[in-house]
C-alpha cells in the first residue's frame, strides 16, 4: 500500500523485509528476538505462532499508558523541584526531551524504552512549565488541561466522520507548515536570547494572532497521527510500531497544550 508519508513508508519496508525473512518477535524493549518460520520455509513448525499485528486498541492503550507516566512524572516535578532550580531544570528537561524526540521521530526502529523516556523527560518539562504558569495565573493549567482534550476529541470525530482527511496535498502542506513555523519559533527563540523582541511572544495582537495560528497547527497536526495510525495497521506494520503511533499523538498533546498555556495567558491580565 503507498503512502505519502516518509516514516511510515520505512516502517513499511522494514515490516515486508521482516515478514520475507521470518518475522522476528521482538525481545524485551523492541530488542531484536528469535526469527519465526512460516510454512513452506525449510524447518517451519508445524503450526506456528503469527506474528503480532499493529491495532488500533494498541495504540489507545500505550496512548493512555505514556499519558499516565507523562502525568507522574509533571506532578513530581511540580512538587520536587524548588522554585530556586525552576529554570535551570527547565531547560534541561527541555533539551533532553528534544534530543529524544528527535531520536524517536529520524529512527527506523521503535523502541519503548525510548519513547516511555521521553515520555517521563517531557513530563517534567509540562510540569515545570506548567508550575511557573501556575503562580502567574490562578487556574490557568486546568484550563489549558480541558482545551486541549476538548481539542483533541473534537479532531478525533472530524477526522472520523471524514471532515478532515489526510490526503497527499493535505499531509505535504502540514509538514511544510509545521517546519515553517518550527523554524519561526527557533529564529524567535534565539533573537530573544539576544533581547531582541520580535513581538511574537509577547502578549500583543501580534502574538494571539500568531498563537492561534500555532493551536490550528497543531489540531491539524491530529490528523496526521490519526492517518498514520490508520494506515500502519493497514498495512500490517509489527505490534511494537504503535509505541510510535502512539508517541506521535504524545507529541501533538504536549505541543497543543504548551500553546494553549501560553494563549490563555495573553487574555487573564494583571489585574
Amino acid at each position: 500500500m503507498k503512502t505519502s508519508n516518509p516514516v511510515l513508508a520505512r516502517l513499511g519496508q522494514a515490516a515486508e523485509r521482516e515478514r520475507s525473512a521470518g518475522y522476528a518477535q521482538p525481545g524485551p524493549y523492541g530488542q531484536p528476538g528469535i526469527p519465526q518460520q512460516y510454512p513452506g520455509q525449510p524447518g517451519s513448525p508445524v503450526a506456528p505462532v503469527a506474528a503480532g499485528t499493529m491495532s488500533i486498541d494498541d495504540v489507545v492503550v500505550k496512548t493512555v499508558a505514556l499519558l499516565g507516566i507523562l502525568g507522574v512524572s509533571a506532578a513530581a516535578a511540580w512538587v520536587l523541584v524548588p522554585d530556586a532550580l525552576l529554570g535551570p531544570a527547565w531547560i534541561g528537561a527541555a533539551i533532553v526531551g528534544l534530543v529524544l524526540g528527535l531520536i524517536i521521530s529520524f529512527s527506523r526502529m521503535a523502541n519503548p524504552a525510548l519513547v516511555i523516556a521521553y515520555a517521563v523527560v517531557e513530563g517534567a518539562f509540562v510540569g515545570l512549565v506548567s508550575k511557573a504558569f501556575e503562580s502567574l495565573y490562578d487556574g490557568i493549567v486546568l484550563q489549558a488541561v480541558v482545551s486541549t482534550f476538548g481539542v483533541f476529541f473534537l479532531m478525533a470525530v472530524l477526522y472520523k466522520a471524514r471532515v478532515i482527511r489526510a490526503t497527499p496535498k493535505f499531509v505535504k502542506g502540514m509538514i511544510a507548515v509545521m517546519a515553517g513555523l518550527f523554524a519561526v519559533m527557533l529564529i524567535n527563540f534565539v533573537l530573544a536570547l539576544f533581547g531582541i523582541n520580535t513581538g511574537l511572544r509577547d502578549g500583543s495582537k501580534l502574538a494571539i494572532g500568531f498563537s492561534l495560528v500555532v493551536v490550528v497547527v497543531a489540531a491539524l497536526s491530529f490528523v496526521l497521527s490519526f492517518n498514520e495510525v490508520e494506515q500502519g495497521v493497514r498495512m500490517g506494520l509489527p505490534q511494537r510500531y504503535s509505541w510510535v503511533a502512539a508517541f506521535g499523538i504524545l507529541v501533538s498533546l504536549i505541543w497543543l497544550y504548551l500553546e494553549l498555556l501560553r494563549l490563555i495567558s495573553y487574555f487573564q491580565g494583571d489585574d
